[in-house]
């Protein structure tokens, strides 16, 4: 942090919001406004170029949504963190955008005082939820979503992934080209909710559908 203030990008379509904040931020000892974003597209670029420490992120904007911005923004300048400050707090909102690498997540009404404890609790690298929003979290956490079941020919892809297999090999094992492959993998990632072979080759062990000892 420069001068030991916390640097702060704006990201709102509505330039009176912005103005308020600025006039809050202005009245703190320990933050500064870095810079603003009217849209989604100002938001990435300049997350990219002022590399500021939190970036206080709307959802609903022009050119560019903020889930989508959230991403991008991770991998261009991944050591700032993300306030999501929203009037919306519904769950196709909220886990996306927890989920896709924002520290905080923080409601327009909220009070002030509130506000100013999100963004220096952020900036320390702390998790800061709205209430509303912690007990939405809280209840995903003890309601896990169960993943949509595997066909027979995902699971086996997923058993030859979780084996080491390239795609090529699989095609050669199971008797069809790679493309199909392809797809089989992507879909069992994507009901697994899984990211990467990685995490399918573990969610595999972990679930005893291969045994390492077996070559198979």
């Amino acid at each position: 942090m420069t001068e030991n203030k916390i640097r702060i990008l704006l990201a709102d379509d509505h330039a009176l919001f912005r103005e308020g904040i600025k006039v809050i931020i202005a009245a703190q000892a320990d933050m500064e406004v870095a810079g603003e974003a009217a849209d989604g597209v100002e938001a990435v670029e300049l997350a990219r170029s002022l590399q500021p420490d939190v970036i206080l992120l709307d959802l609903k904007m022009p050119r560019k949504d903020g889930l989508t911005a959230i991403g991008e923004i991770v991998a261009c300048s991944p050591q700032t963190r993300i306030l999501v400050l929203t009037s919306f707090a519904d769950d196709e909102r909220v886990f996306p955008a927890i989920k896709g690498g924002a520290l905080g997540y923080l409601l327009k009404d909220a009070p002030r005082d509130q506000f100013l404890r999100a963004v220096r609790e952020v900036a320390e690298g702390r998790s800061f939820l709205h209430p509303a929003i912690a007990f939405k979290v809280l209840h995903e956490f003890k309601q896990p979503a169960i993943p949509d079941p595997l066909t027979e020919r995902e699971l086996e892809s997923l058993r030859l992934v979780a084996r080491g297999l390239s795609n090529q090999e699989i095609a050669q094992r199971m008797s069809v080209n790679e493309h199909t492959v392809g797809k089989y993998v992507s879909s069992v990632l994507l009901k697994l909710q899984l990211a990467n072979r990685t995490q399918a080759t573990l969610y595999a062990l972990r679930h005893k559908l291969i045994d390492l000892d077996d070559e198979g």
